[in-house]
C-alpha cells in the first residue's frame, strides 16, 4: 500500500477529483506487475473517453507489455495477483467504463484488493464498488480502520481540495 500512495502522490491535483495510486502484484511472488497513479497516462484512448484512472493505468501498462487488449489481461495475469489502491475502486463515471467493471471483466484474475479508503459520494454519485466487487467473489479487505493510516491517505488523495469530503461507511 506504501507504493499506491507514493503512485497517488505523483497524481496532478484536480478536485473534486481525488488522487488515486494502485499497485498490481504477484502475491506468490511478491513482485509487482504494475503500478498507475489517476491520470498518468493520456485521456480519451481509442473508445475508451475520459481521463484515466489508477486501475486502468495498470491494467493498460500490463496489456501493453504482453501485446494484449486491456480486456485480455485475465489471461496473462498470474493466478494470485492482488491489486492494491488507496482509494474504492469507482463503480460510477460520467464518461468511461468505471474500474469495477474493469476488474469484473478480467474474470477473476484478481482475488484480492486491498484498499485505503472508501470513494466519498461527491464525484459520481454513489459508489458501492466495494459492495459489488465481494458480490462477485473478490476479497476486499479495508485498510482504513486505523485513524492514523487512514488520516495518511486522506491527505494524499484529498490534494488541492479546500476542505476534505467525509467518508461514507454503510452500516
Amino acid at each position: 500500500m506504501e507504493l499506491a500512495m507514493q503512485q497517488a502522490q505523483l497524481s496532478p491535483p484536480c478536485p473534486p477529483k481525488f488522487c488515486v495510486g494502485a499497485v498490481l502484484v504477484d502475491a506468490d511472488k511478491n513482485e509487482i506487475i504494475a503500478a498507475g497513479y489517476y491520470q498518468e497516462l493520456p485521456p480519451n484512448r481509442p473508445g475508451d473517453p475520459g481521463t484515466t484512472h489508477a486501475e486502468q493505468c495498470c491494467f493498460i501498462k500490463v496489456a501493453e507489455r504482453h501485446g494484449v487488449r486491456e480486456a485480455d489481461i485475465g489471461a496473462v495475469l498470474p493466478l494470485n495477483t492482488v491489486l492494491y489502491t488507496t482509494m474504492e475502486p469507482c463503480s460510477e463515471r460520467p464518461v468511461g467504463r468505471n474500474c469495477v467493471d474493469r476488474i469484473l471483466a478480467l474474470h477473476g484474475a484478481i482475488k484480492t484488493i486491498y484498499v485505503g479508503v472508501r470513494k466519498p459520494d461527491t464525484v459520481a454519485g454513489e459508489n458501492d464498488g466495494i459492495e459489488q466487487l465481494r458480490k462477485s467473489g473478490i476479497r476486499v479487505v479495508m485498510m482504513d480502520e486505523e485513524v492514523e493510516f487512514r488520516e495518511r491517505v486522506l491527505e494524499v488523495t484529498c490534494a488541492g481540495h479546500k476542505r476534505r469530503p467525509t467518508l461514507r461507511y454503510p452500516e
